[in-house]
């Protein structure tokens, strides 16, 4: 069997929704087919942090899911995808994932991902942590998930929020062999062509 270029998305409520939001857009720019699931939380965070409706985030998925909707797609292991990116994912998501108490369609369709040995990615966002916290990602990690928590990378000198942004989802997007042109990767140019021996040069400033 071929592979899908299918791809859940997850958006909790956890503060950096700009994540999910920029996943899509990428995603969707390479020709995946999207699936999308925002829990309520996520749906407030997006008010909180951002200028844009909801409708915009659901017009940049290929497929919206209700967050209460177990009976969607996704929430069955017969529905074949490469995986599931959570970005953000809050620590009550990532509790849910990592013990298999799920009480909604993003932390059922991350368990079924699980179950099916397929990909899962979890931007968990929380600072700073307390035990329990911690023990959830080893129990996550011992499941089978990768706990990628987005952490900015400055060795290509980012002059921009966005810069950030794309960094950590371009790096999340990696973890799936998806190769987004995101990523100022260490030892390469800008533009992915050939090597410096070090640390990426720095990105030139467009003239106005």
């Amino acid at each position: 069997m071929t592979q899908p270029s299918r791809i859940v998305i997850g958006i909790s409520g956890a503060s950096g929704v700009i994540y999910g939001v920029r996943a899509l857009e990428t995603l969707g720019k390479l020709g995946f087919e999207t699936h999308l699931v925002m829990t309520p939380s996520a749906e407030l965070t997006l008010a909180y942090e951002t200028r844009l409706k909801l409708r915009d985030v659901h017009a940049l998925a290929t497929h919206v899911h209700k967050p209460g909707d177990v009976g969607a797609p996704i929430s069955s292991g017969s529905f074949r995808t490469i995986g599931m990116l959570v970005a953000p994912c809050s620590i009550r998501s990532l509790s849910e994932i990592a013990y298999g108490q799920t009480t909604g369609l993003l932390t059922r369709a991350a368990d079924v991902v699980l179950k099916e040995r397929r990909r899962l990615v979890l931007m968990v966002r929380e600072t700073p942590l307390h035990l329990g916290h911690i023990r959830a990602m080893a129990a996550a990690t011992e499941a089978g998930a990768i706990v990628a928590p987005p952490v900015p990378a400055f060795y290509g000198a980012p002059r921009s929020i966005d810069d950030i942004v794309d960094h950590s989802v371009g790096r999340c997007l990696d973890l799936f062999g998806i190769d987004t042109r995101l990523v100022q990767r260490w030892g390469e140019t800008p533009d992915g062509e050939g090597e410096t021996g070090g640390a990426p040069k720095k990105r030139r400033r467009p003239r106005d």
